[in-house]
C-alpha cells in the first residue's frame, strides 16, 4: 500500500507539468502537423488530407538552397560561438581566482541581454553601414580608400549578428561545467608532466563535453529557427528556413508554412539526436 501511495503521489506531482507540456507543446505541434496536410487557395483553407504541400516543398530547388543556407549559418555561427564561448568560460573558470570577480565578470557578459534582440541586432547597422563607424575609421586610418560594401546587408553581417546574439548561450553551460571540474585533476596532470595544451585537450575538454553539447544545441536550434536577423542584416537579400515560413504566413499560406515548419522541426530533432550520440548530457542536467 505504501508503494502504491508513493506512486500515486509521484503521478500527482508530475501531473501539472505534464498538463502544461501537453497543452502548450504537444497540442500545438500536433495542430501544425495536421494543418500541414491541408490545402490552401488564394481565398480559403480546405481541411482535406493530401501531400501537395510536401510534394511542392521537396520538389522545389529553392527549398534545398534555403536549407543549405540555414545549415551554413548554423555551422559558422556555432564555430565562432564555440571558440569565443570556450575561451571566455576557460578564462573565468581557471584564471579568475576569486568567486566575487568570477560573478562580476560573468554578469558583465550578460549586459547585452538586458536589451531586446532587435535592439542589439539593429545597433550593428550604423556601425557597419557604408558611412558607418567601421568604414569611417578604416578610411581615416588609410587601410582602405573607399567604403566596404560587404560589411552590411551580407552574410558577414548576418553571422556577426548571430554570434553577438547567441554567444552567451555557449558561455553559460561551458562555464557551468568547468566550475564543476575538480582542480586536483589538473594538478595531478601537471605533476605527471603534462603541459598546458595536453591538460586542455586530455582533461578539460573531455570533462566539458556535456556543457559544450548543451551550448551547441542552444546555438544551432536558435540559429536554425531565427528569421528576423537574416531579414534585417542581409537586407532581404538572403533567406533561411525561418524566413521561408514567415513569407508563407505573410501570404496567408498557412498549410505551406506548417509543412515547412514540420520539416524544420524534424531536421532539428535529427541534428540534436546525432549530437546526443556523442555525449550523455544527463550528467550535466
Amino acid at each position: 500500500m505504501g508503494r502504491m501511495r508513493a506512486g500515486t503521489v509521484a503521478w500527482l506531482q508530475a501531473a501539472p507539468m505534464a498538463f502544461v507540456l501537453l497543452v502548450f507543446l504537444v497540442a500545438p505541434i500536433v495542430m501544425i502537423t495536421i494543418v500541414s496536410f491541408w490545402q490552401a487557395t488564394e481565398f480559403s483553407i480546405i481541411p482535406a488530407f493530401d501531400f501537395d504541400n510536401y510534394e511542392f516543398l521537396f520538389g522545389s530547388s529553392v527549398t534545398y538552397r534555403v536549407f543549405l543556407n540555414t545549415f551554413k549559418y548554423a555551422l559558422i555561427t556555432w564555430a565562432f560561438t564555440f571558440v569565443i564561448g570556450f575561451t571566455v568560460a576557460y578564462f573565468l573558470a581557471f584564471h579568475v581566482r576569486t568567486l566575487t570577480w568570477q560573478i562580476t565578470l560573468f554578469l558583465l557578459c550578460t549586459i547585452p541581454f538586458w536589451t531586446s534582440n532587435i535592439i542589439r541586432m539593429i545597433s550593428w547597422i550604423p556601425f557597419l553601414g557604408r558611412n558607418g563607424i567601421a568604414n569611417s575609421a578604416l578610411i581615416s586610418w588609410g587601410v582602405i580608400d573607399e567604403p566596404l560594401e560587404w560589411l552590411l546587408f551580407s552574410d558577414f553581417a548576418v553571422i556577426l549578428a548571430f554570434v553577438h546574439l547567441y554567444t552567451l548561450f555557449m558561455v553559460v553551460p561551458i562555464f557551468n561545467t568547468m566550475m564543476r571540474i575538480d582542480k586536483s585533476l589538473i594538478e595531478a596532470a601537471r605533476d605527471a608532466g603534462a603541459n598546458g595544451a595536453q591538460i586542455l585537450w586530455n582533461v578539460i575538454v573531455p570533462l566539458c563535453k556535456p556543457g559544450i553539447m548543451i551550448g551547441s544545441i542552444f546555438v544551432i536550434t536558435l540559429v536554425m529557427g531565427d528569421f528576423i536577423t537574416v531579414r534585417f542584416m542581409s537586407g532581404s537579400q538572403s533567406a533561411n528556413v525561418g524566413r521561408l515560413i514567415s513569407n508563407d504566413i505573410a501570404l496567408l499560406q498557412y498549410p505551406s508554412a506548417a509543412a515547412t515548419a514540420v520539416v524544420l522541426l524534424l531536421t532539428v530533432l535529427i541534428v540534436i539526436a546525432i549530437m546526443l550520440r556523442f555525449v550523455d548530457i544527463r550528467k550535466e542536467l
